[in-house]
């Protein structure tokens, strides 16, 4: 894969958050030696600190994707090839906060990378970061359903039925389950989804949809539950913190490594299908209660940490389980993940241990 992107312009949108920061740092290695420009907004106290080891290898410029004029004269003006559009409003809970605020970053702004797009005509494709989120509402088996239904629970669409009445599990999720967002920030990754999927049936624009799982490593936002969980183990070692405080510990979650994800994303650009989407997973589920565990132990800290629930910190509304199926990213685009999620965590620890 690596001499597919020798000397590409690539456009990272996002490119000082999480994923940005890892993808830079691969395209512009030796290895891939892509010419990497990626997009900011201009802000009077710069943050930019995930990128700091690279910036002699990326080149910044100045954009807002609230505003078309500036990425039509971005991609122009740089001769881009490819564009990852990673830049939103991605924390759950600000978005129940703040739906406004999601909707407009989130959905604006994709609409206007694509309607850029319109304006440009040598670009090789557009790679939309969608989420599981956009899932929502999974159900997990027949009894799950009925018991959602005695609780008042609007379940729409409705589940598949077997010739017995029996609901077909939607588990593990393919990209042909249904979409029933349980978040502003959900919602606006669905929107963005659609928008990507009729831009490329009504104007021919060459891009390509994600669906990833929660992915995780260093450099993960502290607001994210394995940061929470690694930062405070990490204060746990160093400075002999008690107590780790977390959310709802009940939701299932399916989790794999950033670096993981960003090779799954470069093979979407590279192989993936025009209008296509693919899911990047494990297929494994963890419990969130269950990885706060898994990280006092690998830190030494069993019987020295307890683990307290703070309920201000559940969702409005929760996504109980999002288990992912990969099989179509496997087979169409040769992806495969590969760094255990213990490895991942441990990384974390790692990484926070260095910061607090």
């Amino acid at each position: 894969m690596q001499n597919q992107w020798a000397d590409k312009n690539v456009l990272i949108l996002g490119v000082t958050g999480f994923v940005g920061s890892w993808l830079a740092e691969t395209l512009s290695s030796e290895d891939f030696g892509s010419n990497v420009f990626g997009l900011v907004r201009r802000q009077s106290v710069p943050s930019r600190k995930n990128i700091s080891h690279i910036m002699d290898s990326v080149k910044i410029l100045s954009g807002d994707l609230n505003d078309m004029s500036s990425i039509v004269d971005v991609l122009k003006k740089n001769q881009i090839d490819i564009v990852f559009h990673l830049a939103a409003q991605s924390y759950v809970t600000r978005s129940f906060e703040s739906p406004t605020d999601t909707y407009y970053t989130n959905v604006i702004g994709t609409a206007n990378v694509l309607e850029a797009a319109r304006h440009y005509d040598r670009l090789e494709k557009i790679h939309f970061a969608g989420s599981s989120e956009e899932y929502g509402l999974v159900v997990k088996d027949d009894a799950h359903y009925r018991e959602l239904l005695r609780s008042g629970v609007v379940v729409s669409p409705p589940p598949a039925m077997d010739g017995n009445g029996k609901v077909i599990s939607e588990l593990p999720i393919k990209e042909t389950n249904y979409l029933r967002p349980l978040s502003p920030y959900a919602v606006s990754k669905v929107a963005g989804d659609y928008m990507c999927f009729c831009h490329n049936r009504a104007y021919g624009i060459p891009v390509v949809r994600t669906r990833a799982f929660n992915h995780e490593g260093p450099r993960r936002g502290e607001e994210f539950v394995t940061s929470v969980i690694a930062k405070q183990v990490a204060e746990g070692k160093k400075h002999g913190k008690k107590t780790l405080t977390i959310g709802n510990p009940d939701p299932i979650r399916d989790y794999s490594d950033v670096r993981d994800i960003i090779t799954g994303y470069m093979l979407a650009v590279t192989k993936g299908r025009n209008g296509e989407v693919y899911n990047f997973c494990s297929g494994k589920g963890w419990k969130i209660g269950d990885v706060a565990r898994m990280a006092i132990k690998m830190a030494g800290l069993e019987g020295r940490m307890s683990i307290e629930i703070d309920k201000s910190r559940f969702r409005k509304a929760e996504v109980d389980v999002l288990v992912g199926d990969c099989s179509k990213a496997k087979s169409e685009l040769g992806w495969q993940p590969k760094i255990p999620f213990e490895q991942t965590i441990r990384d974390q620890i790692q990484h926070w241990e260095k910061q607090v």
